[in-house]
């Protein structure tokens, strides 16, 4: 089976594990954390076979951002918000959006889930099934 490696969330430092890609090997999801602030860089596409590894590490983001908003960390962004780079994403389908958007509802308070390069599906089905959703903002569209 081939393996992916996948970094550890985490702000300023990363530990790589092994993950598994899908079993036809035709999907592939690498996810970094980003280095200045509470946010992940990923690549790869975002589908049946990677959706558990999304679920995961975004799960992963929103909790790391509510632990560092309480210990007032310093590379949190504006009122807590976390960041997505996404440049290197090829592909999300909507169920993946879904996982997302859920992330985002998940946040407290008047923080953002602030999406960088998302790819053109992932803004269709957000503008389609969450056309409201404040807590997720999109920029270099």
């Amino acid at each position: 089976m081939p393996r992916i490696l996948e970094e550890q969330v985490g702000v300023g430092r990363a530990a790589a594990r092994p993950v598994a890609s899908s079993p036809q090997g035709s999907a592939a999801l690498e996810v970094s954390p980003l280095t200045d602030k509470v946010g992940l860089r990923a690549a790869g596409e975002v589908s049946l076979s990677t959706r558990t590894v999304w679920e995961r590490e975004l799960e992963r983001l929103v909790g790391r951002a509510d632990d560092a908003v309480r210990q007032g960390d310093g590379v949190v962004g504006r009122g807590g918000d976390v960041y997505l780079e996404l440049s290197g994403v090829t592909f999300v389908d909507v169920a993946g959006a879904s996982v997302l958007a859920l992330a985002a509802q998940r946040l407290h308070g008047d923080r953002r889930m602030v999406l960088d390069q998302p790819p053109p599906a992932l803004r269709r089905a957000l503008d389609l099934f969450w056309p409201d959703a404040a807590a997720i903002e999109v920029t270099k569209c």
